[in-house]
């Protein structure tokens, strides 16, 4: 995908101008619940199956039931016990279906991001209309079931076209100015926020969002046993700890209902909370908040630095 890989050049991680966290922290702290919605039987993409078994899926479907049902009821008093607010990776049409759940994070004011509509309909095979109007129908969806102007953004089951990151910074615009399409979690480079050139020109941040920390991918596709993950949740918060001692870094833990609220997983994810959150220069925060800050304190400084790198002219292809 050449023109994502466009949206940003090669910024070496070694003497970066320094980011300062809220209050000293050395390291900004999320948790981005992924919320999600699956069809049981959803219409077919030739680019890609939505379950791996034959439909209808009912073993695939029902434990992701399980997780809106239980799961959520049991993440959600860990999340409350430290004083972590979630920012909700959203399949939107969760809206429509579990309403109840929307209002129960609403009443904790936690942050809604979309995740597309259903996270059985993929970003693949859209033109650019079909997706801007996924994206419009997404941020639309979340405002009028919670009020809020939506910031960020993470495709539905990562399926992202050469073209997400620019539509949903220019619908988020359109839609409510400066206050929507802020952010994206759809890239993987870099354990601090960095800017991101749009077509459109329009000030806009990737704020870190973990594949390794994903619950998903550490215990479906790794395979990893609950009392690894805790070594490993630890153990990347200490090195991003370090770090920040210099200069602000940024951890997330992406985590699914349907995984870390297991009942034999649970209590490893509420060591690591215990943990993280035991740090006195900690700043845990919602992922809108992490891009607000670094957008109004450090953005600019980024791109100068950027570009004196570069001999003085901007890395970025002109993507008009």
């Amino acid at each position: 995908m050449k023109e994502v890989l466009d949206a940003y050049g090669y910024w070496p991680y070694e003497n970066r101008p320094k980011i300062t966290w809220p209050g000293g922290a050395r390291v900004a702290f999320w948790v981005a619940p992924n919320i999600e919605y699956y069809e049981l039987d959803p219409p077919q993409n030739p680019q890609r199956k939505p379950w791996p078994t034959p439909h209808p899926s009912v073993p695939g479907f029902s434990i992701r039931d399980y997780g809106n049902r239980v799961g959520h009821q049991r993440q959600m008093a860990l999340l409350d016990k430290f004083g972590v607010r979630g920012s909700i990776s959203l399949s939107v049409a969760l809206c429509e279906h579990h309403p109840e759940i929307i209002e129960m994070c609403r009443e904790r004011d936690w942050e809604f991001f979309s995740h597309g509509i259903y996270n059985t309909r993929y970003t693949y095979g859209m033109s650019e209309a079909q997706e801007r109007e996924m994206i419009r129908d997404s941020i639309e969806t979340i405002h009028r079931h919670t009020g809020q102007a939506c910031a960020g953004y993470l495709a539905p089951a990562l399926s992202h076209s050469e073209r997400t990151l620019d539509l949903f910074a220019e619908v988020g615009q359109e839609m409510f100015g400066e206050r929507a399409g802020l952010y994206t979690c759809d890239l993987f480079h870099d354990d601090q926020p960095t800017p991101i050139q749009l077509r459109s020109g329009r000030r806009f941040v990737s704020v870190p969002y973990s594949l390794e920390m994903n619950d998903t991918i550490v215990y479906a596709v790794n395979k990893v046993e609950p009392r690894h993950y805790l070594k490993m949740l630890k153990r990347h918060f200490d090195r991003l700890y370090a770090e920040g001692a210099e200069s602000g870094t940024v951890m997330c833990i992406p985590t699914h209902n349907y995984q870390i609220s297991c009942p034999h997983r649970i209590k490893a994810f509420e060591e690591a909370l215990e943990y993280i959150t035991g740090h006195s220069d900690v700043w845990v925060a919602t992922g809108r908040e992490i891009a607000s800050h670094y957008l109004e304190q450090h953005y600019d400084q980024a791109l100068a630095d950027i570009a004196g790198r570069a001999g003085g002219t901007q890395h970025h292809a002109d993507r008009g």
